[in-house]
């Protein structure tokens, strides 16, 4: 028996492989569902029913998935060119650091049709930045930019924490570490009257779509896919490979950067150093969920805020363990992956 890689994988199989890896993810939870003395099927509709089961709970569940949305697309943009871009937490804290600041010390006084745009753009080169760093390390030194730009996210969280201990700390929030509020008038509009559902989540369906056609349309997307598939090859026949590298990098961190900056302006309205639950990282996880496909990152983000939001419900109702949200979306991940190593490899005997 030998693996050997398809010439050409078919549609049909890259729509399935999705599809199927949730189904067995959900079975292999279900079995630890079923130790913990809950019923597997009644667990699974508390959790659907907790993420979509009134008004309140589908909106917090797509406000939940707005930053997934874009930290996803973040991942999937660098890992399609093989820039491993694990800094997203960090580029998401400093976009919103940058909003923040911006805000508060320099243009909070901007009309809101002005000052909403100019902080989005903020905070996307606050992301930006950040990862320009260990891609010049790559590119002048040759150093693994997934150990550079892990590390760059305890320094950026750190750096935040200085900065709302210090200079931007709130004089109103009674000695708790959080930075000044942006202003009433550059807080996003609501897309639902009475619910926390801000426009971002527009934002980021829309700049899905925009990807997609970045990747699928342009030249700038087909070097880019090339740098991915073969540095050398893509090389030979003329990609510029470090300027589309440095593309890719400024287009991936300023997708996290956005996502920070979005997450304060639309939810929070200032910063504190557990703004994200992991955003970051649980964008690496969306975009392999979703193939490191812009469109399905949509749906793979909303999957996963799905589990998270559901999960509550489910606890509460069965009296079993919130985490089992995490391991579920965890196996999700593994069997994705087991699924697309199948989409590029057949089993020959």
């Amino acid at each position: 028996m030998r693996f050997e890689r398809r010439e050409h994988r078919p549609l049909y199989l890259l729509i399935v492989t999705p599809v199927i890896a949730v189904i067995a993810a959900l079975a292999l939870a279900g079995i630890l569902i079923s130790i913990a003395g809950a019923p597997v099927l009644d667990a699974y509709w508390r959790i659907l029913t907790g993420a979509f089961g009134s008004r309140l709970s589908a909106t917090e569940t797509l406000t939940r998935a707005t930053p997934l949305m874009l930290t996803g697309l973040a991942a999937a943009v660098a890992f399609r060119a093989r820039l491993w871009n694990i800094g997203a937490e960090g580029q998401f804290y400093l976009g919103a650091i940058a909003v923040a600041a911006a805000s508060s010390k320099l243009l909070g006084n901007l009309p809101a049709p002005i000052l909403i745009p100019l902080l989005l753009l903020i905070g996307a080169i606050a992301g930006m930045v950040l990862i320009l760093v260990p891609l010049w390390l790559r590119l002048r030194f040759s150093v693994d930019e997934v150990v550079t730009s892990l590390l760059l996210n305890f320094i950026a969280v750190l750096f935040v924490s200085m900065l709302i201990d210090g200079v931007l700390k709130d004089p109103l929030a009674f000695g708790w570490p959080q930075s000044q509020s942006v202003s009433d008038h550059a807080m996003l509009p609501k897309l639902i009257a009475r619910s926390r559902l801000h426009i971002g989540f527009a934002i980021a369906i829309a700049l899905a779509l925009v990807v997609h056609l970045v990747q699928s349309r342009t030249v700038f997307g087909m070097q880019s896919r090339a740098a991915g598939l073969n540095p050398a090859g893509a090389v030979f026949a003329g990609v510029p490979l470090g300027r589309t590298l440095v593309k890719v990098a400024c287009l991936s961190g300023g997708l996290a950067g956005l996502a920070g900056a979005i997450e304060v302006m639309g939810v929070k309205g200032y910063v504190t150093t557990d703004l994200s639950p992991g955003f970051g990282y649980a964008g690496i996880v969306v975009a392999m969920l979703a193939n490191l496909n812009p469109l399905g990152v949509v749906f793979a983000a909303i999957f996963t805020a799905t589990m998270f939001v559901g999960a509550d419900g489910m606890s509460r109702g069965l009296g079993i363990p919130t985490y089992i949200a995490d391991v579920t979306v965890a196996l999700s991940l593994l069997t994705m992956l087991i699924a697309l190593f199948f989409t590029q490899y057949r089993i020959r005997r």
